[in-house]
């Protein structure tokens, strides 16, 4: 369809009806499992809903996609973190596994950290995991990154700004 969408809610009911198959098959081509891709295309379409205006679209399926990938990525990265989870509560001694209420309360506050993190610059994000997870000093940083000092303390504020934020609930 070439047809431009604008940004009235029957224009989204109709970017639904004709590109949600498409959609769907596309998916589950990527991920092998039709429950997993009827998911993630509802997903996508439940994220346009969410958007104040949708912009004018030439390509749907190409935005689609765009924003569908987003999607997928953010399904990986949080499979990929419970599955982590997961092997490293395999190998503690059985007495050491907690309950499966605590499991989920874990998976949610590491799939919170992950969001968090994923949202600062990539640099900020590495400053702050070497300085949180390695321990090393700021300077010890700058000097493995080859950056100033004033520019690592900049990327530390910046992590810890975000960090306060969501602790806050401001973000």
């Amino acid at each position: 369809m070439a047809a431009g969408i604008s940004d009235s809610p029957c224009d989204l009911s109709t970017l639904y009806i004709e590109h949600h198959n498409w959609l769907h098959g596309w998916l589950r081509r990527k991920l092998g499992d039709h429950a997993q891709a009827q998911d993630l295309a509802h997903d996508t379409f439940v994220q346009l809903l969410g958007a104040r205006t949708l912009p004018p679209l030439v390509e749907p399926r190409a935005y689609l996609t765009t924003i569908a990938k987003r999607t997928l990525f953010d399904f990986w990265r949080r499979r990929d973190l419970e599955h982590a989870y997961l092997d490293a509560l395999a190998h503690q001694p059985q007495a050491a596994h907690p309950s499966e209420e605590q499991r989920y309360a874990a998976l949610q506050a590491l799939q919170e950290l992950d969001r968090l993190l994923a949202s600062l610059p990539p640099k900020a994000r590495h400053v702050f995991l070497l300085n949180q997870i390695q321990e090393l000093t700021y300077r010890e940083i700058g000097e493995q990154l080859g950056l100033p000092l004033i520019t690592v303390r900049r990327y530390m504020a910046r992590a810890i700004e975000v960090c306060c934020a969501h602790e806050l609930g401001l973000a």
